[in-house]
């Protein structure tokens, strides 16, 4: 009977939007999306009360359809603050633009532009004009081609090229990356017949030799992206397999992954081939991603012979697959800090894997005074940090963290990724632990406040 009394003292819609509350609120959203939002909250509270909660009064009825509506009206995608050392991070968008390519994506996107018009004849051009130069001049490819993604550029190269044909590619090279992209997978979409050769650790020029035939398209390297294979292991390296495609007249083409235009050893991992290094290696086509190593928007980068190029820009799936004006706004102003050999000072992602330890050292006691001030519990310890989005698999470099203690540290990350913006922590030996290195240093204020605000809240 208590139940069925609350619900009678339940206003209805109308009742409701006849408060001057409410009314402000359809002023600000508009009288359908309040009536929605009015409708769904009383849903909700009617479910409460049928739970044994009290009916909420008038006032408390109009603040709760606030709250839904500044909850439908709040972007899902928001900027986050990522110390969790890994640089290229997939869950938190990979690669950060650098202010360039920002500033060329705003000039872009806010008006029309020459996309698809050639300024010269004042008539329609090629929207893949517009990087294929730059990417020509860095690589020493004959010929680029630019798509949505590398995913998109392994299906492309695939169904254009080796469509009911055979792809050999070593058993080691039959990776998953993070999405569940499987390299057999891909193939099977594009009608080219997988022939595995060799084992899971060990491939020699034999087993290519052997799997040859009439039908062979393609060889195929994959780079093994998120993993690496050690101990008792052997792979024939590229320049041998073009040395065998070209005696047997069948394409070879590598998917790279990453791809990098600069020397990683020089910044404390292990050596990766680099894109140019690839091409000079005499293989047909490359491709590699543009939002990794890159340090560009998402994208997916073909370079090679010019012939095939062709070949794949007039091929029907290209269409589907084409990037808009703001990736190739954003990817040319990239790509030209390339060209003028500034990438290391420019670029969000080497700045990041080249920040010298003293500097990370001084950013981190500078947190912890700030923590302390306010007593916090915090110390400097060693770390590492990883390139991450499957780039340089299993390697780190030194960085210093900041660890706060705290009864739960997983309290603690979850109200972070709460605060706004939200910050992505990561915990280790039981401590909170944030990496400056990929802190972006207009966000160290933003980052140091939300640490402070969450752990009041907490204690209150």
């Amino acid at each position: 009977m208590a139940i069925e009394n609350e619900l009678r003292n339940l206003p209805g819609v109308d009742a409701l939007l006849k408060m001057e509350a409410a009314r402000s609120l359809i002023d600000r959203y508009g009288q359908r999306l309040v009536v929605e939002a009015t409708r769904s909250w009383l849903g909700s509270v009617r479910r409460q009360i049928l739970d044994g909660c009290p009916c909420p009064s008038e006032q408390e009825l109009v603040e709760g359809i606030a709250g839904v509506l500044e909850q439908w009206g709040r972007p899902t995608l928001r900027p986050a603050i990522n110390a969790t050392g890994v640089v290229i991070h997939t869950n938190l968008g990979r690669a950060p633009l650098c202010a360039q390519a920002l500033e060329a994506v705003h000039d872009i996107a806010q008006g029309y532009s020459n996309l698809e018009y050639d300024l010269e004849v004042g008539a329609r051009g090629s929207r893949h004009a517009h990087a294929e130069d730059l990417l020509c001049r860095l690589t020493g490819a004959e010929a680029a081609l630019v798509v949505n993604n590398n995913a998109a550029a392994v299906l492309l190269v695939l169904t254009a090229l080796a469509q009911g044909r055979e792809v050999v590619i070593s058993r080691g090279q039959l990776v998953e990356i993070g999405g569940g992209f499987r390299i057999p997978d891909v193939m099977r979409q594009s009608g080219a017949r997988l022939v595995e050769v060799g084992t899971t650790n060990r491939t020699h020029m034999r087993d290519y030799q052997e799997a040859l035939g009439p039908d062979t398209a393609m060889l195929m390297l994959a780079h093994q992206s998120n993993f690496r294979t050690f101990g008792f292991t052997a792979q024939v390296s590229a320049p041998e397999l073009v040395e065998l495609a070209r005696a047997c007249g069948v394409l070879v083409y590598e998917d790279l992954g990453s791809g990098t235009l600069l020397d990683t050893a020089a910044y404390g991992f292990s050596h990766e081939p680099t894109v140019q290094e690839v091409v000079a290696a005499g293989l047909d086509l490359v491709s590699f991603s543009g939002d990794k190593l890159l340090g560009g928007p998402q994208a997916g980068i073909l370079v090679g012979r010019a012939d095939l190029i062709d070949r794949l820009r007039v091929f029907p799936l290209t269409r589907a697959l084409r990037v808009d004006k703001m990736t190739l706004a954003g990817l040319q102003a990239t790509l030209l800090h390339y060209l003028k050999g500034d990438a290391e000072q420019t670029i969000p992602v080497w700045r990041m894997l080249a920040v010298p330890l003293d500097e990370l050292g001084r950013r981190a006691r500078r947190w912890v005074r700030r923590f302390r001030a306010s007593g916090l519990d915090a110390h400097v310890r060693d770390g590492l940090s990883a390139a991450g989005g499957g780039s340089l698999p299993g390697e780190t470099v030194p960085t210093r963290l900041v660890a706060i203690a705290a009864d739960s540290p997983d309290a603690l990350a979850t109200r972070l990724r709460g605060s706004d913006p939200p910050v992505i922590a990561r915990i280790e030996d039981n401590q909170l632990c944030l990496d400056p290195r990929t802190v972006l240093p207009e966000q160290e204020d933003a980052l140091l406040s939300a640490v402070l605000t969450a752990l009041s809240s907490m204690r209150g």
